[in-house]
């Protein structure tokens, strides 16, 4: 059997593609700014904020946890979901870089 095209690409490439597919829906992107906005674990008040139902919902946490961007714990009947540091870091990290060696081109490209 033959090579996947991922298999073409390093580790990180491939995390990173994953983190940035999960951050690549606009829905999405609410969630994690109600997360920081709320500065603690949200627990199911989503669907109160978001004019989405319940099972899409369910469906763009399930995208974010499985890139590691939040992460769960359960309480009682209810999943808590809060960002995950060690992704975030890893994001702002790999922005910095971009944006620091755009920076060092020292001339602009267009």
């Amino acid at each position: 059997m033959g090579a996947s095209k991922s298999d073409y690409f390093s580790e990180e490439q491939n995390e990173l593609s994953v983190l940035f597919k999960a951050l690549g829906h606009p829905a999405r992107i609410a969630i994690i700014q109600h997360i920081l906005e709320t500065k603690s674990c949200v627990c199911g008040d989503l669907v109160d904020k978001f004019p989405l139902t319940q099972s899409t919902i369910s469906q763009h946490l399930k995208e974010l946890k499985s890139a590691n961007i939040i992460q769960g714990t359960i309480e009682g009947n209810s999943i808590c979901y809060c960002l995950n540091p060690d992704t975030l870091d890893k994001l702002s990290n790999v922005i910095s870089v971009f944006i620091e060696a755009e920076k060092c081109k020292g001339t602009k490209c267009c």
